[in-house]
Protein backbone atom coordinates (compact mmCIF):
# COMPACT_ATOMS: atom_id res chain seq x y z
CA UNK A 1 0.00 0.00 0.00
CA UNK A 2 1.34 3.42 -1.04
CA UNK A 3 0.37 6.03 1.57
CA UNK A 4 -0.09 9.42 -0.08
CA UNK A 5 -0.11 12.97 1.26
CA UNK A 6 -1.30 16.10 -0.57
CA UNK A 7 0.16 19.58 0.00
CA UNK A 8 -2.01 22.33 -1.47
CA UNK A 9 -5.76 21.76 -1.75
CA UNK A 10 -6.72 23.95 -4.69
CA UNK A 11 -8.29 23.00 -8.02
CA UNK A 12 -5.41 20.92 -9.37
CA UNK A 13 -5.30 18.89 -6.15
CA UNK A 14 -8.81 17.64 -6.93
CA UNK A 15 -7.58 16.27 -10.26
CA UNK A 16 -4.73 14.48 -8.47
CA UNK A 17 -7.05 12.98 -5.87
CA UNK A 18 -9.51 11.74 -8.51
CA UNK A 19 -6.74 9.89 -10.34
CA UNK A 20 -5.06 8.58 -7.19
CA UNK A 21 -8.33 7.01 -6.12
CA UNK A 22 -8.50 5.17 -9.47
CA UNK A 23 -5.16 3.44 -8.85
CA UNK A 24 -5.21 0.17 -6.87
CA UNK A 25 -2.88 -0.19 -3.93
CA UNK A 26 -2.71 3.42 -2.75
CA UNK A 27 -4.57 5.62 -0.30
CA UNK A 28 -4.58 9.32 0.54
CA UNK A 29 -3.81 9.51 4.26
CA UNK A 30 -3.57 13.28 4.74
CA UNK A 31 -4.05 16.64 3.07
CA UNK A 32 -2.50 19.96 4.02
CA UNK A 33 -3.16 23.59 3.14
CA UNK A 34 -2.05 26.80 4.85
CA UNK A 35 -5.75 27.68 4.80
CA UNK A 36 -7.15 24.92 7.08
CA UNK A 37 -10.67 25.25 5.67
CA UNK A 38 -9.37 24.29 2.21
CA UNK A 39 -7.82 21.14 3.66
CA UNK A 40 -11.01 20.28 5.54
CA UNK A 41 -13.18 20.70 2.43
CA UNK A 42 -10.75 18.63 0.36
CA UNK A 43 -10.85 15.82 2.92
CA UNK A 44 -14.65 15.92 2.98
CA UNK A 45 -14.84 15.65 -0.82
CA UNK A 46 -12.43 12.73 -1.10
CA UNK A 47 -12.98 10.85 2.13
CA UNK A 48 -9.54 11.65 3.54
CA UNK A 49 -9.36 11.15 7.29
CA UNK A 50 -6.97 13.88 8.38
CA UNK A 51 -6.73 17.54 7.26
CA UNK A 52 -3.71 19.63 8.32
CA UNK A 53 -2.70 23.28 8.32
CA UNK A 54 1.04 22.64 8.70
CA UNK A 55 3.24 20.50 6.44
CA UNK A 56 5.57 19.23 9.16
CA UNK A 57 2.60 18.11 11.22
CA UNK A 58 1.18 16.09 8.34
CA UNK A 59 4.54 14.51 7.53
CA UNK A 60 5.15 13.51 11.15
CA UNK A 61 1.61 12.29 11.83
CA UNK A 62 0.92 10.42 8.59
CA UNK A 63 4.38 9.31 7.45
CA UNK A 64 3.32 9.22 3.76
CA UNK A 65 5.33 7.15 1.31
CA UNK A 66 4.72 9.76 -1.39
CA UNK A 67 3.65 13.39 -1.29
CA UNK A 68 2.02 15.37 -4.10
CA UNK A 69 2.93 19.07 -4.07
CA UNK A 70 0.21 21.09 -5.80
CA UNK A 71 1.11 24.58 -4.60
CA UNK A 72 2.44 27.61 -6.56
CA UNK A 73 5.94 27.02 -8.01
CA UNK A 74 7.71 29.42 -5.64
CA UNK A 75 7.13 26.89 -2.84
CA UNK A 76 8.10 23.72 -4.71
CA UNK A 77 11.78 23.62 -3.80
CA UNK A 78 11.32 24.24 -0.09
CA UNK A 79 8.39 21.87 0.27
CA UNK A 80 10.05 19.21 -1.87
CA UNK A 81 13.20 19.29 0.22
CA UNK A 82 11.16 19.12 3.43
CA UNK A 83 9.31 16.03 2.17
CA UNK A 84 12.55 14.35 1.08
CA UNK A 85 14.12 15.06 4.47
CA UNK A 86 11.15 13.33 6.11
CA UNK A 87 11.68 10.24 3.91
CA UNK A 88 8.84 10.74 1.41
CA UNK A 89 9.07 10.40 -2.35
CA UNK A 90 7.78 13.53 -4.12
CA UNK A 91 5.51 14.27 -7.08
CA UNK A 92 5.74 17.99 -7.95
CA UNK A 93 3.21 19.76 -10.15
CA UNK A 94 4.65 21.65 -13.12
CA UNK A 95 6.69 23.75 -13.35
CA UNK A 96 9.09 21.64 -11.32
CA UNK A 97 10.81 24.59 -9.62
CA UNK A 98 11.36 28.29 -10.23
CA UNK A 99 14.70 27.76 -11.99
CA UNK A 100 17.32 25.18 -12.95
CA UNK A 101 19.37 25.81 -9.82
CA UNK A 102 16.47 24.76 -7.62
CA UNK A 103 15.73 21.81 -9.93
CA UNK A 104 19.31 20.58 -9.69
CA UNK A 105 19.28 20.92 -5.90
CA UNK A 106 16.04 18.99 -5.49
CA UNK A 107 17.16 16.19 -7.81
CA UNK A 108 20.49 15.88 -6.02
CA UNK A 109 18.72 15.76 -2.66
CA UNK A 110 16.53 12.92 -3.91
CA UNK A 111 19.50 10.96 -5.25
CA UNK A 112 21.47 11.38 -2.03
CA UNK A 113 18.56 10.09 0.01
CA UNK A 114 17.75 7.33 -2.49
CA UNK A 115 14.25 8.67 -2.93
CA UNK A 116 12.37 9.43 -6.13
CA UNK A 117 10.86 12.61 -7.51
CA UNK A 118 8.86 13.36 -10.62
CA UNK A 119 7.14 16.34 -12.20
CA UNK A 120 3.58 16.67 -13.49
CA UNK A 121 4.30 16.50 -17.23
CA UNK A 122 1.27 14.25 -17.54
CA UNK A 123 0.69 14.95 -21.26
CA UNK A 124 3.84 12.90 -21.83
CA UNK A 125 1.92 9.87 -20.54
CA UNK A 126 -1.28 10.24 -22.55
CA UNK A 127 -2.30 7.41 -24.84
CA UNK A 128 -1.22 9.26 -27.99
CA UNK A 129 2.18 10.06 -26.46
CA UNK A 130 2.73 6.42 -25.55
CA UNK A 131 1.86 5.34 -29.11
CA UNK A 132 4.28 7.93 -30.50
CA UNK A 133 7.07 6.84 -28.15
CA UNK A 134 6.57 3.20 -29.15
CA UNK A 135 6.91 4.05 -32.84
CA UNK A 136 10.09 6.03 -32.17
CA UNK A 137 11.55 3.16 -30.14
CA UNK A 138 10.74 0.76 -32.97
CA UNK A 139 12.77 2.93 -35.38
CA UNK A 140 9.96 4.46 -37.43
CA UNK A 141 11.80 7.78 -37.79
CA UNK A 142 14.87 6.00 -39.15
CA UNK A 143 17.12 7.55 -36.52
CA UNK A 144 17.16 10.39 -33.99
CA UNK A 145 14.87 13.33 -34.85
CA UNK A 146 16.42 15.92 -37.14
CA UNK A 147 13.74 18.50 -36.45
CA UNK A 148 10.89 18.90 -33.96
CA UNK A 149 7.98 21.31 -33.62
CA UNK A 150 6.01 21.72 -30.41
CA UNK A 151 2.83 23.83 -30.47
CA UNK A 152 1.02 24.67 -27.26
CA UNK A 153 -2.06 26.88 -27.07
CA UNK A 154 -3.45 28.21 -23.81
CA UNK A 155 -7.00 29.53 -23.66
CA UNK A 156 -7.42 32.74 -21.70
CA UNK A 157 -11.17 32.35 -22.05
CA UNK A 158 -11.59 30.97 -18.51
CA UNK A 159 -13.22 34.04 -16.92
CA UNK A 160 -12.42 33.03 -13.34
CA UNK A 161 -8.70 32.53 -13.93
CA UNK A 162 -8.37 35.50 -16.31
CA UNK A 163 -10.13 37.90 -13.91
CA UNK A 164 -7.99 36.68 -11.02
CA UNK A 165 -4.75 37.05 -12.97
CA UNK A 166 -5.48 40.35 -14.70
CA UNK A 167 -7.23 41.95 -11.76
CA UNK A 168 -4.62 41.14 -9.12
CA UNK A 169 -1.23 42.83 -9.53
CA UNK A 170 0.04 40.70 -6.66
CA UNK A 171 -1.06 37.37 -8.16
CA UNK A 172 1.59 34.67 -7.62
CA UNK A 173 1.87 34.05 -11.38
CA UNK A 174 3.09 37.64 -11.87
CA UNK A 175 5.90 37.03 -9.38
CA UNK A 176 7.46 34.21 -11.41
CA UNK A 177 10.48 35.10 -13.62
CA UNK A 178 8.46 34.11 -16.68
CA UNK A 179 5.06 35.16 -15.29
CA UNK A 180 2.20 33.57 -17.30
CA UNK A 181 4.60 31.64 -19.54
CA UNK A 182 6.44 30.22 -16.54
CA UNK A 183 3.34 28.46 -15.26
CA UNK A 184 2.42 26.84 -18.57
CA UNK A 185 5.14 26.26 -21.16
CA UNK A 186 6.94 23.35 -19.49
CA UNK A 187 4.26 21.09 -21.01
CA UNK A 188 5.50 22.03 -24.49
CA UNK A 189 9.21 22.36 -23.73
CA UNK A 190 9.52 18.94 -22.08
CA UNK A 191 8.42 17.22 -25.29
CA UNK A 192 11.41 18.69 -27.08
CA UNK A 193 13.78 18.07 -24.17
CA UNK A 194 13.04 14.33 -24.31
CA UNK A 195 14.70 14.01 -27.72
CA UNK A 196 17.48 16.60 -27.58
CA UNK A 197 21.11 15.52 -27.65
CA UNK A 198 23.38 17.11 -25.07
CA UNK A 199 22.47 19.39 -22.20
CA UNK A 200 23.23 22.87 -23.58
CA UNK A 201 21.13 23.60 -26.67
CA UNK A 202 21.30 27.06 -28.20
CA UNK A 203 18.06 28.88 -27.46
CA UNK A 204 16.67 31.99 -29.20
CA UNK A 205 13.40 33.37 -27.84
CA UNK A 206 11.02 36.12 -28.97
CA UNK A 207 7.95 37.10 -26.97
CA UNK A 208 5.27 39.78 -27.09
CA UNK A 209 1.92 40.79 -25.65
CA UNK A 210 -1.10 39.93 -27.80
CA UNK A 211 -3.57 42.54 -29.00
CA UNK A 212 -6.19 40.75 -26.88
CA UNK A 213 -4.35 41.63 -23.66
CA UNK A 214 -3.29 45.07 -24.83
CA UNK A 215 -6.91 45.95 -25.59
CA UNK A 216 -7.70 45.00 -21.99
CA UNK A 217 -5.01 47.40 -20.76
CA UNK A 218 -2.61 44.58 -19.83
CA UNK A 219 0.95 45.47 -20.81
CA UNK A 220 2.98 43.46 -18.28
CA UNK A 221 2.32 39.90 -19.46
CA UNK A 222 3.79 38.08 -22.46
CA UNK A 223 1.31 35.61 -23.88
CA UNK A 224 2.83 34.97 -27.32
CA UNK A 225 6.17 33.15 -27.55
CA UNK A 226 8.30 31.80 -30.41
CA UNK A 227 11.48 29.83 -29.69
CA UNK A 228 14.10 28.12 -31.85
CA UNK A 229 16.56 25.57 -30.47
CA UNK A 230 19.71 23.94 -31.85
CA UNK A 231 21.31 21.02 -30.04
CA UNK A 232 24.90 19.80 -30.08
CA UNK A 233 24.22 17.28 -32.86
CA UNK A 234 22.67 19.87 -35.16
CA UNK A 235 19.01 18.92 -34.62
CA UNK A 236 16.64 21.89 -34.68
CA UNK A 237 13.39 22.56 -32.85
CA UNK A 238 10.63 25.15 -32.87
CA UNK A 239 8.40 25.89 -29.91
CA UNK A 240 5.28 28.01 -30.35
CA UNK A 241 3.13 29.17 -27.46
CA UNK A 242 0.01 31.23 -28.10
CA UNK A 243 -3.16 32.27 -26.36
CA UNK A 244 -4.71 33.61 -29.57
CA UNK A 245 -3.95 31.23 -32.47
CA UNK A 246 -6.94 29.29 -33.74
CA UNK A 247 -7.46 26.46 -33.91
CA UNK A 248 -5.95 26.03 -30.46
CA UNK A 249 -3.46 23.29 -31.28
CA UNK A 250 -1.60 21.11 -28.85
CA UNK A 251 0.68 19.13 -31.14
CA UNK A 252 4.17 17.67 -31.38
CA UNK A 253 5.88 16.90 -34.68
CA UNK A 254 9.03 14.85 -35.17
CA UNK A 255 10.92 14.52 -38.44
CA UNK A 256 13.61 11.86 -38.80
CA UNK A 257 15.92 10.82 -41.65
CA UNK A 258 13.32 8.35 -42.91
CA UNK A 259 9.81 9.26 -41.70
CA UNK A 260 7.92 11.68 -39.48
CA UNK A 261 5.18 11.67 -36.84
CA UNK A 262 2.47 14.11 -35.78
CA UNK A 263 0.94 13.74 -32.33
CA UNK A 264 -2.23 15.65 -31.50
CA UNK A 265 -2.77 15.69 -27.74
CA UNK A 266 -6.20 17.29 -28.00
CA UNK A 267 -7.64 14.66 -30.33
CA UNK A 268 -5.33 11.88 -29.08
CA UNK A 269 -4.28 10.94 -32.61
CA UNK A 270 -0.95 9.91 -34.14
CA UNK A 271 -0.23 10.41 -37.84
CA UNK A 272 2.57 8.62 -39.65
CA UNK A 273 4.32 10.76 -42.25
CA UNK A 274 6.06 8.62 -44.85
CA UNK A 275 9.30 10.05 -46.14
CA UNK A 276 9.23 8.19 -49.44
CA UNK A 277 6.89 9.62 -52.05
CA UNK A 278 4.78 7.69 -54.54
CA UNK A 279 5.54 8.04 -58.23
CA UNK A 280 3.66 10.41 -60.47
CA UNK A 281 -0.04 11.06 -59.75
CA UNK A 282 -0.13 8.34 -57.09
CA UNK A 283 1.38 10.88 -54.67
CA UNK A 284 -1.86 12.87 -54.98
CA UNK A 285 -4.16 9.88 -54.80
CA UNK A 286 -2.89 7.45 -52.14
CA UNK A 287 -1.64 9.62 -49.20
CA UNK A 288 -5.06 11.19 -48.45
CA UNK A 289 -6.50 7.72 -47.92
CA UNK A 290 -3.51 6.71 -45.81
CA UNK A 291 -4.04 9.73 -43.56
CA UNK A 292 -7.72 8.88 -43.36
CA UNK A 293 -6.74 5.39 -42.24
CA UNK A 294 -4.53 6.83 -39.50
CA UNK A 295 -7.39 8.98 -38.22
CA UNK A 296 -9.85 6.08 -38.36
CA UNK A 297 -7.40 3.85 -36.50
CA UNK A 298 -6.83 6.45 -33.79
CA UNK A 299 -10.56 7.06 -33.58
CA UNK A 300 -11.35 3.36 -33.16
CA UNK A 301 -8.65 3.07 -30.47
CA UNK A 302 -10.18 6.03 -28.64
CA UNK A 303 -13.69 4.59 -28.91
CA UNK A 304 -12.51 1.21 -27.64
CA UNK A 305 -10.83 2.78 -24.62
CA UNK A 306 -13.89 4.94 -23.98
CA UNK A 307 -16.17 1.91 -23.95
CA UNK A 308 -13.79 0.19 -21.51
CA UNK A 309 -14.00 3.25 -19.24
CA UNK A 310 -10.29 3.85 -19.87
CA UNK A 311 -10.43 7.23 -21.58
CA UNK A 312 -10.91 9.87 -18.89
CA UNK A 313 -9.67 13.39 -19.58
CA UNK A 314 -6.78 13.08 -17.11
CA UNK A 315 -5.69 9.60 -18.23
CA UNK A 316 -2.13 10.85 -18.70
CA UNK A 317 -2.01 12.03 -15.10
CA UNK A 318 -3.33 8.69 -13.89
CA UNK A 319 -0.71 6.82 -15.91
CA UNK A 320 2.12 9.08 -14.72
CA UNK A 321 1.06 8.70 -11.07
CA UNK A 322 0.72 4.92 -11.42
CA UNK A 323 4.15 4.74 -13.09
CA UNK A 324 5.65 6.83 -10.29
CA UNK A 325 4.13 4.64 -7.60
CA UNK A 326 5.33 1.57 -9.48
CA UNK A 327 8.89 2.91 -9.50
CA UNK A 328 8.63 3.38 -5.72
CA UNK A 329 7.20 -0.07 -5.03
CA UNK A 330 9.64 -1.87 -7.34
CA UNK A 331 12.63 0.46 -6.78
CA UNK A 332 12.81 1.07 -10.52
CA UNK A 333 13.78 4.19 -12.47
CA UNK A 334 11.46 7.21 -12.13
CA UNK A 335 9.01 7.66 -15.02
CA UNK A 336 10.63 10.92 -16.21
CA UNK A 337 14.45 10.86 -16.37
CA UNK A 338 16.06 13.51 -14.20
CA UNK A 339 18.06 14.74 -17.19
CA UNK A 340 14.81 15.72 -18.95
CA UNK A 341 13.49 17.53 -15.88
CA UNK A 342 16.69 19.53 -15.52
CA UNK A 343 17.03 20.24 -19.25
CA UNK A 344 13.45 21.55 -19.38
CA UNK A 345 14.28 23.91 -16.51
CA UNK A 346 17.47 25.09 -18.22
CA UNK A 347 15.68 25.87 -21.48
CA UNK A 348 13.00 27.79 -19.59
CA UNK A 349 15.70 29.78 -17.77
CA UNK A 350 17.27 30.72 -21.12
CA UNK A 351 13.90 31.81 -22.50
CA UNK A 352 12.98 33.99 -19.53
CA UNK A 353 16.43 35.54 -19.28
CA UNK A 354 16.25 36.58 -22.93
CA UNK A 355 12.71 37.93 -22.64
CA UNK A 356 13.55 39.92 -19.51
CA UNK A 357 16.62 41.41 -21.20
CA UNK A 358 14.65 42.43 -24.29
CA UNK A 359 11.58 43.69 -22.43
CA UNK A 360 7.97 43.27 -23.49
CA UNK A 361 6.94 44.05 -27.04
CA UNK A 362 3.47 45.01 -28.13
Amino acid sequence: MIRVGIIGCGKIADAHAEQIQCIPGCRIVGACDEEPLMAEQFCDRFGVERPFGAVREMLEACRPDAVHITTPPQSHFGLGRLCLESGSHVYVEKPFTVDAGEARGLLQEAEQRRLKVTVGHDHQFSQAALRMRKLVAEGYLGGPPLHMESLYNYDLGDPVYTRALLGDRGHWVRKLPGKLLHNVISHGICKIAEFLSGDTPRVVAQGFTSRFLRDMGEMDLIDELRVTLLDEEGATSYFTFSTQMRPGLHQFRLYGPKNGLVVDYGQQTVLKLKGKKYKSHLERLIPPFEFAGHYVGSGLTNVSRFLRNDFQMNWGMKNLIASFYGSIAENGPPPIPYREILLTSRIMDDIFNQLNEKGIEG
